[in-house]
């Protein structure tokens, strides 16, 4: 019998999109129906099944409460498992699992924001039986920030979801000029600064600007001075919108120093988009040498390696070697590796 895994779905209530979400969107979608109960506000398209309790106050911080009408001790389906979207645990008598994103509040954040979302963030890695990370980096990482027994610990892959593929009928530069495509957050270790300054480098290359909230007025100046009418502001686009930037794109230019896993990397290789990043964190794992990978993010070396995917050859090259690196990572493996580990708790 398979376990039954009550889900604790606060994340939808802490954001409308982003990397968790996707990551628990994609787990439910490949879950029987009867195998889980999703306890929060709907995630995405897929259905929650019971009511929950009206939320408290400073809810995300507080222990999850099971609804009066689910009783852990006397279920029907005694081989439960708790998995919270975030950080949050249960004083029921049920198997718990965490899964680790990132340690970028660690390591970036300070005050009472780091102090409190590391505060929780640790108390659910001590208490649970088993904490997933999502690369090998955000495990050395762990032990670094959260130290626990490696034997608790289980490295599973993140994913790219199907949707991210070819499209016969689009041409790179097809629609916009050439461009290279900013996917996501622009908070300072994502070097959106060295992006600018880079792309201006480069004759005839425009920077597009995909997600990662309203651009502000700083940035606004700073892209105004330094790539006036070289760039555009999607905002959020859907997943299909994406994929269509990723197929026209020049290249995804991912600057980042430090990623807990990096999924738009294998969203563009999925795509035939080629990928330049940081040789740094978890990006090496999942890039591969499928990547111009550099070493840091040098205004100088992005612009050459900008420059080095204007030869068609060379460009080619790293499609194909991308087109190799994505088949690595699935979100189907990812689902059948966590759902052993559920069945490893009952």
């Amino acid at each position: 019998m398979n376990p039954h895994i009550y889900y604790d779905g606060i994340i939808t209530s802490l954001q409308s999109s982003g990397g968790i979400s996707v990551y628990f969107d994609e787990l439910l979608k490949r879950s029987n129906p009867n195998d889980y109960t999703w306890l929060g506000k709907p995630l995405h398209k897929q259905p929650n099944n019971l009511e929950t309790n009206p939320a408290r106050m400073l809810e995300r911080y507080r222990d999850f409460i099971f609804p009066s009408n689910i009783c852990i001790e006397t279920n029907e389906q005694p081989n439960s498992v708790f998995h919270s979207s975030y950080y949050r645990l249960t004083k029921a008598s049920i198997p718990q699992v965490t899964t680790v994103h990132d340690f970028t509040y660690e390591r970036y954040v300070k005050g009472i924001p780091k102090t409190v979302h590391s505060w929780q963030k640790n108390k659910a890695i001590k208490t649970s039986d088993i904490v997933i990370c999502v690369s090998n980096n955000t495990a050395n990482d762990l032990q670094t920030y959260s130290p626990i027994s490696a034997s608790k610990i289980r490295v599973v892959y993140n994913g790219a979801a199907d949707s991210f593929k070819p499209l016969t009928d689009v041409e790179p530069g097809s629609g916009e000029a050439s461009f290279a495509l900013f996917v996501g957050s622009r908070q300072r270790y994502k070097n959106f600064t060295q992006a600018v300054l880079s792309v201006a480098k480069v004759k005839d290359l425009s920077l597009m600007i995909a997600g990662g909230g309203h651009l502000t007025e700083s940035e606004l100046a700073f892209l105004n001075h330094h790539l006036p009418t070289r760039y555009l502001y999607k905002g959020f686009v859907s997943e299909l919108d994406l994929n269509e930037l990723y197929n026209q794109a020049h290249c995804l230019l991912y600057p980042s120093s430090y990623e807990g896993f990096g999924i738009p990397i294998l969203e563009a290789m999925q795509a035939g988009c080629p990928v330049i990043a940081i040789n740094a964190s978890s990006i090496p794992e999942v890039a591969g040498s499928a990547a111009l990978l550099l070493n840091e993010a040098n205004v100088n070396a992005i612009a050459e390696a900008l420059t080095i995917l204007t030869k068609s050859q060379e460009r080619n090259k790293y499609i194909q070697l991308g087109f190799k690196q994505a088949e690595k990572f699935s979100w189907q493996r990812c689902f059948e590796q966590t759902q052993k580990i559920y069945q490893e708790l009952t």
